[in-house]
């Protein structure tokens, strides 16, 4: 029996690490999950054990290429983004993959905007709100005035999927859908670096940029397969709809952020959007992406225990739990005498502050939670969708397959076709989809996205 010809993917979220094979129509053919415990930089700082990460990518290629029945055709790479690892001359890194949630001086960054016009001003042109650490071109900043000894060492910065990439193919490269995504590196209006990123020089540490379909070849001896330079894992999801679907959609990928991306809303970022956590990104084909986003699937798991500790229960009960429409009209016609309905966006729910021992039962209290998260969502997606385009949303990762809060976003959502979109997968489909050409002889199938729609009716006006 012949080798299935394959696209290795790996998948490094910030909690879990996995490795796909893909055969020629897109179906995992093999699939393994780790997680690496986090060590700590010099501050003390918990972060990713890069060495971790990279023994891994080197060990799992080692498995994968001693099975005679895969044919490796293609490696390809998605990760989190707003992470940096600088390497030297030698390709080796010289400091920890710094946490995007690490404390930013506040004296560095009221210095940094004083200089170059103000926040308003540079994120305006740069499509980031400002977000400390979690922009990666402030983590740079911060090593070029802090660490000048560390820095002068420096040969290259390159965002995570890029540094993966480069472990396997040994050529350094920038990637787009990693620059342009709330980076303050960016200027989109220009199409290039911002004028700060070249006044510091950091452009000269920074890899020239190729586009996304771009692949090397392998560095591993003996073996004639292509690399692509990886991608931010948010902008690869994004891709299996754009390829699939060409009328006006938005798509909520949920995971630890819940980001709402409309592909087809180009108008510039006002300053109240950025000041709500609005941003741009920039799709595979480098085209702006609108997109907001919320801290959910984090608040999820920190209130969902909170409730199964309160009622004595046990957390994997809340995973399978039934939408009962009859709690939800209690929960709706209560808020609506409350005036809870119009909330405004903040960056927790409104259930952080609520009293456990209000609700009856842990179904209504989860039920509850849900409510408002999906409120807290709508004001999120609300920021980017421009109602009068959009007709479809659909919901990918963690929360699609929350039957609950499928149902409250469709309720929240009258005018709108809300699907839960079930692919195996999405972030790594589009990883392996963005160089489909190098290594796939079959066309693109057109049923790699399955959509179940949500539908629910109420008898209170939202």
């Amino acid at each position: 029996m012949s080798a299935i010809p394959v696209i290795v993917v790996f998948d490094v979220g910030k909690t879990n690490k996995k490795i796909f094979l893909f055969d020629e129509d897109y179906k995992i053919v093999f699939e393994r999950s780790a997680r690496f415990i986090e060590t700590y930089d010099e501050d003390g700082d918990p972060c990713e054990n890069l060495e971790s990460l990279r023994l891994s990518v080197f060990d799992s290629l080692r498995e994968i290429l001693k099975r005679k029945e895969f044919e490796i055709k293609a490696i390809n790479f998605s990760t989190y983004g707003a992470s940096f690892v600088y390497i030297d001359a030698y390709g080796k890194p010289l400091a920890p993959l710094y946490n995007y949630l690490k404390a930013y001086p506040k004296e560095l960054e009221a210095g940094f905007y004083e200089t170059y016009g103000g926040q308003e001003t540079v994120s305006a042109a740069t499509a980031s709100p400002v977000l400390g650490s979690l922009n990666s071109g402030m983590q740079f900043y911060r090593i070029k005035k802090e660490k000048p000894e560390l820095y002068q060492q420096i040969r290259y910065a390159l965002h995570l999927p890029q540094y993966l990439s480069y472990l396997v193919s040994g050529v350094e490269y920038s990637d787009l859908t990693s620059i342009g995504c709330h980076t303050l590196l960016w200027d989109f209006k220009r199409n290039d670096y911002h004028d700060w990123v070249k006044k510091e020089g950091l452009d000269q540490k920074l890899a020239p940029v190729v586009s996304a379909d771009q692949v090397f070849p392998s560095e591993f001896p003996g073996n004639q397969y292509q690399v692509g330079i990886g991608l931010h894992d948010s902008s690869a999801a994004l891709i299996p709809y754009l390829i699939n679907f060409h009328e006006p959609f938005v798509l909520i990928s949920t995971g630890t952020w819940c980001i709402t991306m409309n592909p087809f809303n180009d108008s510039v970022l006002k300053p109240a959007e950025l000041a709500q956590d609005c941003l741009c990104y920039l799709q595979y084909k480098g085209k702006p992406v609108k997109a907001s986003r919320i801290f959910a699937g984090y608040e999820h798991e920190q209130q969902v225990k909170r409730i199964a500790a309160h009622f004595k229960q046990n957390i994997g009960r809340y995973r399978h739990m039934k939408y009962e429409a009859n709690i939800t009209d209690q929960l709706l016609k209560g808020m609506k005498e409350r005036k809870e309905l119009e909330v405004p966006l903040s960056k927790e729910s409104a259930f952080s502050t609520r009293d456990l021992s209000s609700f009856p039962t842990d179904t209504v209290a989860y039920h509850q939670f849900i409510l408002d998260l999906a409120l807290q969502q709508r004001a999120s997606s609300s920021l980017v969708m421009d109602a009068k385009k959009v007709r479809r949303i659909f919901v990918d990762g963690g929360f699609s397959k929350n039957t609950i809060y499928m149902n409250m976003l469709a309720l929240l959502f009258p005018d709108v076709e809300v699907f839960a979109a079930s692919m195996a997968q999405a972030t790594a489909i589009g990883t392996a989809l963005a160089v489909h050409q190098c290594w796939n002889r079959k066309p693109i199938p057109n049923d790699l996205i399955e959509l179940k729609y949500y539908t629910t009716h109420t008898n209170h006006e939202l």
